[in-house]
């Protein structure tokens, strides 16, 4: 096959699939990994692709990729970044924690903790933390996001704005060279402001992947964490800015 129609063929499939794996690609086509990872870096070159590690997807600023989807991307990513933010949380804290896969993996990785007091608004984080008899968990109310398990809207802010913590542990779904952080959802949006606004120390998690990605629905700036977590050096003016307003960068 033609690699300008192989090419074509690509898109069709990510924008049906919203992700797919270099896997896939390999058995779909028939074609060597080293095959597909040239294909997919042309396109990413191009503007055509987001090229994310293990496959590649296509961003739009009003609809998210699928949560089956998300959960898989850069997880490896996510695994290393979780490992590092924890080790900042103590035992016997309080925190708040928000809607994402990151923030489920780092969920994960909060169960080595001790009494730990969460407020969620994320049902899978949730049902994580659960496994910990010493932990005391509370869901907030308000509507459940059934491709998620996010729960959002005012009930949920108002909830929310009972609680002063120690941390807000928050994920984004992208960040833009200005600093802004950006999402999908402005019901989400609102309840993640609510979060930042009563914790003491707010922990902004995400990988590289998120540097530049488009969501249309502004939630503040970077500039409001205390830290940031990631897995690659920010773009310069990321950094400027982080420097600029002291948020600590964690770069793993």
């Amino acid at each position: 096959m033609a690699q300008i129609n192989r090419h074509d063929l690509i898109i069709e499939l990510i924008q049906k699939n919203g992700f797919v794996t270099t896997e896939q690609l390999v058995d779909h086509f028939q074609v060597t990994p080293q095959t597909i990872r040239r294909d997919l870096n042309q396109l990413a070159e191009q503007n055509r692709v987001r090229r994310h590690h293990g496959g590649a997807g296509i961003d739009s600023s009003t609809v998210n990729t699928a949560y089956q989807t998300r959960k898989i991307m850069e997880l490896e990513a996510k695994k290393r970044i979780a490992e590092d933010l924890v080790r900042h949380i103590p035992d016997d804290a309080s925190l708040f924690i928000n809607i994402g896969t990151t923030t489920e993996t780092i969920a994960q990785a909060l169960l080595n903790h001790n009494n730990l007091r969460v407020v969620t608004n994320n049902l899978h984080v949730a049902s994580i933390l659960a496994a910990k008899e010493d932990f005391n968990i509370i869901i907030a109310g308000g509507e459940v996001r059934n491709r998620d398990g996010g729960i959002v809207g005012e009930a949920t802010r108002d909830f929310i704005n009972q609680f002063k913590m120690d941390f807000g542990i928050i994920g984004i779904s992208g960040i833009h060279t200005d600093g802004s952080l950006l999402d999908f959802d402005y019901r989400e949006v609102r309840v993640a402001q609510t979060i930042i606004a009563n914790s003491h120390q707010v922990l902004l998690a995400a990988d590289h992947s998120k540097f530049g990605r488009n969501a249309m629905v502004r939630l503040g700036n970077i500039t409001q964490a205390d830290h940031f977590f990631t897995d690659q050096a920010p773009p310069r003016e990321i950094q400027q800015m982080l420097n600029d307003n002291a948020v600590e960068l964690h770069v793993v």
